[in-house]
């Protein structure tokens, strides 16, 4: 006799087909592309600059019609400047796993039409800053900006390691172009925000390009860090670039441009910046790097922030 079957024989039943969601592919979106050849990170930035130099040379008051036209003739020309240094670093930047999504390595936008976006942003934004500006001033260092940027900055960076001071030029022009909006001239002021926004990209590029100097390598981009395996030279120019920005940093002061509340201000901020480059001399680590970084981004916005709000304070005060 068969023992009793403990478990009930299972009957085989016909499995369900198994339906997969039909998942709709997005046609890629042009506009983002277009938004993206602009860098919408750094031009805020650039813009926000733009708005400090108008309301720096105009303390006081707030030329709401003048200030919207320096921001987006600017920020024109800016976004013409950023197209086409990713149409001339379009084969570097396919290299390099950070830029390789860019419109135009990524293949979602054509060569010519990156070209033709750019090269009509630039000329528009110099023609309206031209035409909307009372003075050409603004509109000239705009062009100056755009030339220097694409036709000398861009194509050095394959070739010396200077290429950072010779960018640093272009990246402190929008301050002047705001402030010349209003003055319609190049006055002391003026270049003390040209030094300040000069002697900061140093720090703030160089710690990216730490940060990223495989890539940069991969790319043959020569930044510094690519040059500089052991990090001795990038943190030497970073503590003394940034120590220079402090000191800088109290020229509005001495102009008359700021008081006590920006020179508090200037010296808390500056601490906190050379604190970090301090940090990354003492361990050249991607993370503290990073610190850098965000050190940068922390003190610029902030010093022409103080300075912008002391500047109105003394001349409401005064007025």
């Amino acid at each position: 006799m068969k023992a009793a079957t403990l478990v009930p024989k299972a009957t085989a039943r016909p499995l369900a087909p198994i339906t997969i969601p039909q998942v709709a592919i997005e046609e890629p979106n042009r506009l983002a592309d277009y938004i993206a050849l602009a860098k919408p990170r750094i031009a805020t930035l650039v813009l926000f600059t733009v708005a400090a130099g108008v309301l720096l040379a105009d303390a006081g008051q707030l030329p709401l019609l003048l200030l919207f036209h320096a921001v987006l003739g600017t920020a024109l020309v800016a976004t013409g400047a950023s197209a086409l240094n990713q149409w001339l670093e379009r084969h570097s930047d396919a290299l390099m796993r950070r830029t390789a999504n860019r419109p135009l390595p990524a293949g979602r936008l054509s060569p010519l039409e990156v070209f033709l976006f750019g090269s009509l942003c630039g000329v528009v934004g110099f023609v309206y800053l031209l035409w909307m500006i009372p003075t050409p001033c603004a509109a000239l260092l705009a062009a100056f900006t755009f030339f220097s940027y694409v036709c000398i900055y861009t194509p050095l960076k394959s070739r010396t390691t200077i290429n950072t001071l010779v960018g640093a030029v272009p990246g402190a022009m929008p301050p002047v172009i705001g402030w010349c909006a209003v003055t319609g001239e190049i006055t002391p002021g003026a270049l003390s925000l040209f030094a300040i926004l000069f002697l900061w990209q140093v720090p703030h590029f160089l710690a990216i390009a730490w940060m990223y100097r495989s890539e940069y390598a991969r790319a043959g981009l020569k930044m510094l860090p690519v040059m500089d395996p052991d990090g001795q030279m990038t943190a030497r120019h970073m503590v003394l670039y940034c120590l220079a920005l402090v000191a800088f940093s109290l020229a509005p002061a001495l102009l008359g441009a700021g008081g006590l509340l920006y020179i508090a201000g200037a010296l808390l901020l500056g601490a906190f910046f050379v604190r970090s480059t301090l940090r990354f001399r003492a361990n050249h680590s991607i993370e503290q790097a990073r610190s850098v970084l965000r050190a940068s981004l922390l003190y610029l916005p902030g010093l022409l922030l103080v300075l912008v709000i002391d500047r109105t304070l003394t001349a409401l005060i005064v007025g």
